[in-house]
């Protein structure tokens, strides 16, 4: 429990509701506490994130935390990123990551290895807001050996702070995560990315049994320009899933490639009207291409 002291009049009438026996009277009234964006009403939000006995209570302290917006609440925060309690060093983070303080970098870099896959998981959200290019090693790692598929994920997401091939083995090698969500984030990834090296991988993953997967990939590739995928996704232009068929068609137009237009002009009698309407951007795109 942290020292709690206030002279302030709004805290002040707030402290019986935040002691009340009934859960949701403590939870407005912290609700109340966060809106009054004071310093001096930290310990309360703190010490509720850690004790209080009801999760919905706790939650709403943690939520209240990553709400404020005061960079002196921001340093009061930061002693919080280390503390004892998983639950307590998660929402310190979360808070932080909103705030984006430049000092919340070190807790964050430290956290990478906590215990804890929630806090893993902030951290890596902070390091990738802040763009923190001395992360890079330890957040390829991540995406490699961390066993949390929802830390991988944000792993590989942090990743795109960076706009050069140093990125790419970490990436490519998630392009056969075992998990459809983590291959999906790598796709989108290497599309963010922007090296030509990765351009196989990726009509690779057009194969994906995943449409998810295929699609970011297919986007991937329509932003790499990378001609190798103009066949693959032609063939994609009679998935039954619309949304792939869309993308592929938005890709081929942004491949700039001739040979694509008669899948193009094929599937200007799809089904869906998204379809034809990325159809007929994709057609305008190569207009001309073909005389």
């Amino acid at each position: 429990m942290t020292e709690r002291h206030s002279d302030n009049p709004d805290i002040l009438a707030l402290l019986p509701r935040l002691a009340d026996a009934d859960a949701g009277v403590r939870r407005i009234a912290l609700i109340a506490l966060a809106d009054l964006e004071e310093p001096d009403g930290l310990p309360w939000l703190t010490d509720a994130v850690l004790a209080d006995p009801a999760e919905e209570v706790r939650a709403e302290a943690a939520q209240s935390l990553a709400e404020l917006k005061s960079l002196e609440v921001g340093q009061l925060i930061l002693p919080w990123a280390t503390h004892a309690d998983a639950f307590v060093r998660a929402s310190a983070l979360r808070a932080l990551r909103e705030l984006r303080l430049e000092e919340a970098a070190a807790p964050a870099l430290l956290a990478l290895r906590d215990p804890d896959a929630g806090v893993r998981r902030e951290a890596v959200g902070i390091l990738g807001w802040l763009k923190h290019v001395a992360a890079l090693p330890d957040l390829a790692r991540l995406a490699v050996e961390e066993p949390d598929t929802d830390v991988r994920r944000a792993a590989i997401g942090a990743l795109g702070l960076a706009r050069d091939a140093s990125v790419l083995p970490g990436l490519i090698s998630a392009l056969a995560d075992p998990a459809w969500q983590v291959r999906e984030e790598a796709a989108t990834t290497l599309g963010k990315v922007g090296q030509a090296d990765a351009g196989l991988a990726l009509v690779e993953a057009l194969a994906d049994d995943y449409w998810q997967v295929r699609l970011r990939a297919a986007r991937a590739l329509g932003r790499l320009r990378h001609g190798a995928a103009l066949e693959p996704l032609a063939g994609l232009l009679g998935h039954a899933i619309a949304n792939l068929r869309k993308e592929a068609a938005l890709a081929l137009g942004e491949l700039g490639l001739a040979q694509a237009l008669p899948a193009l002009q094929v599937a200007q009698a799809d089904a869906d009207p998204e379809v034809r309407k990325a159809v007929r951007i994709a057609l305008a795109q190569l207009q001309g291409l073909g005389r």
